[in-house]
């Protein structure tokens, strides 16, 4: 037995962005004991059945930004590290999520490593960890190595956690725009942007998506009398009391007739093409229990067809292909269900898959008796089945769309009030007006699913979530408010609290997250120590707040990152380089320069850097910076500070006893120091370097110098 062994000694969630990566991580510390006394060749033959076991460990998939070069890792004697740190990667590669960041580093305690990989969500990420621990240590044992069933459980924890694929191409589109996302929910429920910018989305439901809306188009008969009203071709129908009601109905429509739900979806309980009262009367007793009521209505001949419309535009079309088998004289319709439908890898019941299993229910059973078979019969060599009339829609038909068809879907759209429809309609030939084939618009749905557009069956894949977002946010609309980061060792606090005394004078309700409380306008939410991400995250989360300031500390960076994604300040104020953590690992200045280098890593390209010019060191993080520097400090002659200036930059400092703001050659005057209050008469000087920071991140937001010599001086200490 090998005396090697994999613990975790600790692991953190850095939720935000980290002295790693801007994505949330998982960095854990992990103790390896007795690989180093192992011999070359039992390290090689263990390398050697997990490559056999998990191919891509050699050719990964595109986005996995793991340690690379493993021969030199392996020569190195530190391979179980890296390994770990690349397996747990690939694993949740196959478990159907995206590569990621991944990094390893050693501590100063022998064999224990810090082992960082992406995190698209804790609880699949902290599997994958285990699971990759296993399969190593099996593999030094020669132990079975069971992939599979982990990778299974990986994308099981994946489909129960993350975001499905209709909300995580929204989020994607997002991102792209540099637009923030927060999951609001264990579901699909996000906040993109921040404070009163913010909107939120439900899969692909706005908050512009109406209440009265969303009724309408769950009620079938009344969206119908609607579109119909307003000449959209719907089929004529009416909603039946009972099963005797349907016969009626359907002979006075004249057959054949469908039979659906009032109020269903997704396809469940619809029968279509119905010829017979005993068709019809199997088709009730099942529609009924699928809804509140019953709809019959006459049968329009032709294909589904599945439109997206999105701001009154129609930007992606599906179509339906029926489902069927071909007898082989051999195999039941049973057995070719499974053989011929269900084997298609389109097919399955996961969210990320086009088509669904075929199911015996109902109604494929009703189906197939149509046909004159039942499911345990074996068809003739060559014969046809048709299995299943509806649920296929996943066959991209955009550009054949014609102009008119697309007109009236989004007539459709309008009509009930949905700035999202999904438009169903049955057409033969969806590239012609629906007039001219009696086609017609059978349901409008409020949240259509969006998987058939993004992973169509056969067709080109839509980006429909760039669509939507598109929609939701104008160009140019960030959904962002003004966000103010604030690290140092000290001085963060009273900084915080100038600059929300200046934004508020300002005219913006601001929220303030900081050491003494959560602020939002003129109100105190949370006594204590509120400088967290979760507290920041509230502020960012309030609707009423038009500006956020959070205050960041080392060791919040250290063990949750920062709450935001992006800011448009970022502030470093007194920076001790002697703090001891060296309980996180933080053992020189380069690691000191790595944590307040996150700070300046999530600048905005429009936004500010707030530096001390007074600290050579904080000096250096500009280069980090995306936007623009203003420096600030008490000594106006300071080289670097004059510098700045003479190539026409921002610098706030104080000289003869007056705050000046300096922009090139353009010079203010404000007042005294002494004249602010929390000064003390010029004489604590961290005191001067927060006013200094806080004018100079005012200013950065446009308040005038007028206002930030007003609130200065009105500042009182509590």
């Amino acid at each position: 037995m090998s005396t090697c062994d994999i613990s975790t000694r600790r692991d953190i969630y850095l939720r935000g962005p980290n002295i790693w990566t801007y994505r949330p991580v998982i960095e854990a510390w992990i103790q390896f004991d007795g690989f180093q006394a192992l011999p070359a060749p039992k390290v090689l033959a263990a390398y050697e059945r997990l490559i056999k076991a998990v191919p891509a460990l050699i050719q990964p998939g595109p986005g996995i930004e793991a340690t690379k070069d493993t021969p030199s890792v392996l020569a190195a004697g530190i391979w179980p590290p890296h390994l770990l740190e690349h397996l747990t990667l690939v694993l949740q590669q196959l478990a159907g999520m995206p590569g990621g960041f991944g990094q390893t580093r050693a501590t100063s305690q022998p064999g224990l490593y810090k082992v960082v990989v992406r995190a698209w969500h804790e609880n699949v990420t902290r599997q994958a960890l285990a699971f990759a621990r296993t399969l190593i240590l099996n593999a030094l044992e020669d132990q079975a190595l069971e992939v599979k069933p982990m990778v299974d459980t990986l994308h099981d924890l994946r489909q129960r956690f993350c975001l499905g694929p209709s909300t995580a191409c929204i989020v994607d589109a997002a991102d792209d725009r540099d637009i923030p996302a927060i999951r609001l929910s264990s579901g699909n429920l996000l906040q993109l942007g921040y404070g009163v910018n913010q909107r939120r989305i439900w899969t692909a439901e706005t908050d512009n998506t109406g209440a009265i809306a969303e009724t309408i188009s769950r009620d079938k008969d009344l969206t119908k009398s609607l579109l119909r009203a307003c000449g959209v071709p719907v089929p004529v129908g009416r909603e039946v009391a009972n099963v005797e009601d349907a016969w009626e109905a359907a002979v006075d429509l004249g057959l054949p007739v469908v039979v659906k739900p009032s109020d269903g979806n997704h396809g469940r309980g619809v029968f279509t093409n119905l010829s017979t009262k005993e068709e019809i009367e199997r088709a009730y007793a099942v529609a009924i229990e699928e809804g509140s009521g019953v709809l019959v209505e006459q049968f329009i001949r032709g294909d589904e067809h599945r439109l997206l419309v999105v701001g009154g535009k129609l930007i992606a079309a599906a179509k339906g292909q029926d489902a069927t088998v071909t007898g082989d004289g051999i195999s039941s319709i049973r057995e070719l269900i499974d053989t011929q439908l269900n084997a298609d890898p389109r097919r399955g019941h996961e969210e990320d898959q086009p088509l669904n299993y075929v199911r015996l229910d109902s109604a494929v059973m009703l189906e197939i008796k149509r046909q004159g078979f039942g499911p345990d019969d074996v068809p003739p060599i060559g014969k046809t089945i048709t299995i299943q009339r509806n649920g296929n829609v996943a066959f991209d038909c955009t550009e054949q769309v014609h102009p008119e068809v697309a007109a009236v879907a989004c007539t459709a759209a309008r009509i009930v009030g949905l700035d999202i429809a999904g438009i169903d309609l049955v057409a033969q030939d969806i590239s012609k007006p629906l007039a001219a084939q009696q086609g017609a618009i059978v349901e409008v749905n409020a949240g259509p699913g969006l998987l058939m557009h993004l992973k169509p069956a056969q067709g080109k894949a839509r980006q429909v979530g760039r669509d939507i977002v598109g929609y939701t946010f104008p160009p140019g609309d960030m959904a962002r408010i003004p966000v103010t980061g604030i690290t140092g060792t000290s001085g963060k606090t009273l900084t915080g609290k100038l600059l929300f005394k200046l934004l508020s004078l300002h005219g913006w309700k601001t929220g303030l997250a900081c050491s003494e409380g959560l602020f939002v306008d003129h109100r105190r939410l949370h006594s204590g120590n509120c400088a967290d991400h979760a507290n920041g995250r509230r502020v960012l989360l309030n609707r009423e707040v038009q500006a956020v300031i959070i205050e960041n500390g080392c060791k919040q960076i250290l063990t949750e990152g920062l709450a935001y994604e992006r800011c448009e300040v970022g502030i470093i104020t007194n920076v001790d380089w002697t703090q001891d953590l060296a309980a996180y690992e933080i053992l020189d200045e380069q690691d000191l320069i790595n944590i307040y280098r996150t700070q300046m890593d999530v600048v905005l390209p429009h936004g500010m850097a707030v530096l001390n010019a007074e600290d050579a060191r904080v000096m250096a993080l500009a280069d980090y910076c995306d936007g623009k520097v203003t420096l600030f400090s008490s000594q106006a002659k300071l080289p670097a500070l004059v510098n700045h200036v003479a190539n026409g930059e921002r610098a706030v400092f104080v000289e003869h006893g007056q705050l000046i703001l300096a922009h090139g050659s353009v010079r203010r005057n404000l007042c005294t120091i002494t004249s602010i209050p929390v000064t003390r008469q010029d004489t604590h000087r961290e005191h001067i370097t927060s006013v200094l920071a806080a004018a100079a991140a005012a200013w950065s937001l446009g308040v005038t110098p007028d206002l930030i010599e007003a609130g200065l001086i009105a500042f009182e200490w509590h």
